[in-house]
């Protein structure tokens, strides 16, 4: 099975209006992040992102599937020394339009250069929230399994009666963990962070994320056949990932130079078989 790919000109908040309710499996997106890329595409002002971004995010709910997921990259913005509060404001706001705001990833950029300022580290982290519409969303775990890893050669090797049963913790939270329930399994479900590495200089844009980032998603939360939607597609990450895979997508750029890297490097593409065992 191959998947479609439609890659459309136009700007967002009028291009999302033209696609049908309830049409799309799995949105990832990237936008602008506040009154950042100003030679790129213009910058929005912290102060003004939210009024900005929430005409957008009405247009995804509804195009949404009641089971699909929605992840959004973003960012605040340090200004004047403090973290900026706009995506905690955006958060806020989405949740009165409708939105479920069900988890957060964190995308761990595992090769990013040192800082150089004399009172702030390096950020080596990027959230990726997760909004739904519907608390019952599709989600295919076992896809994004990852080896159970070195903790459990020596902590499951000599098991006290305590780690056979679920009791409560020794700190009083009130939370055990059942240990003995990880004996013999060689995979296991991962954490929430994501260790990726980041990927521009070959992309041709000067915010690219690494096509394993879309991708991580893709089998989270789709299987074959499934349409994923990028609404700030960029240099066509999202949408070269989904040819790969056997999805769907729809891609939306404003900018004509990146619309024709994304059209370019989408026809390059060759498709092979599903690397993974689809759970249906």
């Amino acid at each position: 099975m191959q998947g479609t790919t439609n890659i459309i000109l136009g700007d967002c908040k009028e291009e999302l209006k033209k696609l049908p309710e309830n049409s799309v499996d799995l949105i990832v997106t990237s936008p602008p992040y506040a009154d950042q890329r100003k030679n790129t595409y213009g910058g929005i002002h912290p102060d003004k992102y939210v009024n900005w971004f929430l005409p957008i995010s009405e247009q995804l709910l509804r195009v949404l599937k009641p089971t699909g997921t929605f992840i959004l990259n973003i960012k605040e913005k340090v200004v004047e020394g403090e973290r900026s509060t706009y995506v905690i404001e955006m958060i806020l706001e989405m949740r009165k339009q409708g939105w479920l705001w069900t988890e957060e990833f964190i995308w761990h950029k595992k090769n990013c250069y040192p800082g150089k300022w004399p009172n702030r580290f390096r950020d080596a982290w990027e959230r990726l929230l997760q909004f739904n519409k519907d608390k019952q969303f599709t989600m295919y775990q076992d896809n994004v399994k990852v080896p159970v890893g070195d903790w459990a050669k020596d902590r499951l090797k000599n098991l006290s009666d305590t780690d056979k049963t679920r009791d409560n913790a020794k700190n009083g939270s009130g939370f055990g963990k059942n240990i003995s329930n990880w004996v013999g399994r060689e995979l296991v479900y991962p954490t929430n962070v994501v260790h990726l590495a980041t990927e521009c200089s070959n992309k041709n844009h000067s915010a690219a994320f690494p096509d394993d980032l879309p991708e991580w998603f893709m089998k989270l939360f789709t299987k074959e056949g499934d349409t994923v939607l990028d609404h700030f597609l960029g240099s066509g990450t999202t949408a070269i990932t989904a040819k790969r895979l056997n999805r769907n997508s729809i891609g939306i750029e404003i900018l004509p130079e990146y619309y024709e890297i994304a059209l370019k490097s989408i026809q390059n593409i060759v498709v092979y078989p599903s690397l993974f065992a689809e759970v249906v």
